[in-house]
């Protein structure tokens, strides 16, 4: 069994970014300049947007971040929005996500510029993903993408199993793996709650790829054996230690690990690569590659 490091490999490409950024300043440039709309102070959104701008930090972009608070209307947010759309010195942005039940997510989302949308979420993307045309692709599973680049993993020809069909990342990661491209030309089964036998599905898999939203979900009778195991869940437990909670996945991992190639962890296994899709799509955007 191998660990995939994600931790290790995001840091591995915020240096070459960061060599990046430096050439385009030395050069008389303006650095790249991710955006973000954080709408109220939900924990784990908080986490995600100091996660964006030590990123950004790290590797040279400008960042800012428009703090609105929970009780904002939803007109309000999209006057921020169609400001950002017009602000030529913002490369790409994101509106982060949950946003509270009064506003409408699909009308926010569907606003934003689609030649500023890093988090690859607006139709116009989504669609250039379906027809494999360039696109800014969902961060999740860009990241995804690139650890199994990174760590050489032979896709071609296999089974590759999603467990969940959200937007964000399971549905975006199926049509990637079965795409022609390396990785992908996989042989896709997306699974979610309705799936009837889930478990005999799953062990078919030769990658698989859980996002599901449920902590330890994948057990050990869900595996065979030399599969390559992608842990996209990220969940707080509460328990009695210092900080009061430790942080799981969606697999099993203690018992998972013993029966796989290759294994994410968690923490340090896809999250990492997240922040590290936004950051390469800010820079598409900032050198125009996607749209012309």
């Amino acid at each position: 069994m191998k660990l995939i490091d994600g931790k290790k490999i995001a840091e591995e490409i915020k240096i070459s970014l960061a060599k990046e950024v430096a050439e385009i300043i030395d050069a008389g440039g303006e650095p790249p300049h991710l955006s973000a709309v954080l709408v109220g102070d939900e924990p784990a959104s908080l986490t995600y947007i100091e996660s964006k701008e030590r990123a950004c930090q790290r590797v040279g972009f400008t960042s800012s971040v428009y703090r609105l608070p929970k009780t904002v209307s939803e007109e309000q947010l999209l006057e921020t929005i169609d400001f950002l759309n017009s602000d030529p010195d913002v490369n790409g942005f994101i509106v982060q996500l949950p946003l509270p039940k009064h506003i409408n997510a699909d009308l926010v989302l569907q606003r934003i510029d689609p030649t500023k949308d890093v988090d690859g979420f607006h139709p116009v993307n989504i669609g250039r993903l379906v027809l494999g045309l360039p696109s800014y692709l969902p961060a999740t599973p860009a990241g995804i993408i690139m650890l199994l680049e990174r760590m050489n993993i032979e896709t071609s020809g296999k089974h590759c199993v999603v467990l969940g069909r959200s937007n964000i990342v399971g549905t975006p990661m199926s049509l990637l793996m079965s795409r022609k491209a390396n990785p992908g030309n996989c042989t896709v089964t997306l699974c979610h709650s309705k799936t009837e036998n889930i478990e005999e599905i799953a062990k078919q898999a030769d990658i698989l790829i859980a996002a599901i939203g449920q902590p330890g979900f994948v057990k050990e009778n869900m595996v065979k054996q030399g599969a390559v195991i992608i842990d996209v869940g990220i969940h707080r437990i509460p328990d009695a230690s210092e900080k009061g909670y430790h942080i799981v996945g969606d697999v099993d991992f203690d018992r998972v690990a013993s029966k796989c190639s290759y294994i994410t962890p968690v923490p340090g296994g896809v999250g990492p690569m997240t922040i590290i899709g936004l950051l390469m799509n800010t820079m598409k955007a900032y050198r125009k590659e996607i749209f012309q």
